[in-house]
């Protein structure tokens, strides 16, 4: 149920799911129908790991909010996304949820390592630091929370999509003080699955 946990706030950031659409970078190593096949599968992930979680779900689409989709509107608040770029997105909608809740952690919605565990380990850790970050092995990030506020520039004057956003990232946060969580990866091509089990049905058309 929506607002089970009022003063937490999980933010998900979802492409709207269309063929030949995302997951460039994947596509052009396994086809487009793969990659589109692989998404819906990290999306079902995402949605089995966050919807028994105890806080307020919103779900932010990048292009237009769907409705009667697979994200149940009994557990999943929905936007669009608004902003020329990633950083001014998660802004808005970091700014948004922070005027309802005093942590609000933000996430992706194409990462099979993610399990519940992670969502709850940084939610805790908001309770003693003022902001949470999970490190991507890419160079980016996973995760990133904030508790009352954010800190000042932390989504401005960023690469996004290089490997440089973490660090850069991090050197805002160290003006504040952080918890970092272990790292995951997040899934951009096809190294990234291609020796786990779960994605076999959707690579079997590839030559080795």
């Amino acid at each position: 149920m929506k607002d089970q946990q009022t003063d937490s706030c999980l933010i998900i950031f979802t492409r709207n799911p269309e063929l030949g659409k995302g997951k460039r970078r994947l596509a052009a190593s396994v086809g487009d129908q793969a990659a589109f096949e692989i998404y819906k599968f990290l999306l079902a992930h995402t949605r089995e790991v966050t919807r028994d979680l105890s806080v307020n779900k919103k779900v932010w689409y990048s292009e237009k909010v769907h409705r009667g989709d697979q994200w149940d509107e009994t557990i999943y608040d929905k936007y669009a996304q608004k902003g020329t770029d990633l950083g001014e997105r998660m802004k808005n909608a970091f700014e948004q949820a922070l005027e309802q809740h005093e942590k609000v952690v933000i996430i992706g919605s194409d990462l099979f390592d993610l399990q519940s565990s992670d969502l709850q380990k940084a939610f805790q850790a908001l309770d003693t630091h003022p902001a949470v970050i999970g490190p991507a092995q890419d160079g980016g990030y996973y995760l990133l929370g904030f508790k009352k506020e954010l800190v000042e520039g932390v989504f401005q004057n960023k690469e996004w999509g290089t490997d440089q956003v973490l660090q850069a990232t991090i050197n805002d946060l160290n003006k504040v003080g952080y918890h970092m969580l272990e790292t995951r990866n997040d899934v951009d091509y096809y190294e990234d699955i291609k020796d786990e089990p779960a994605f076999e049905p959707y690579l079997k058309h590839m030559v080795c």
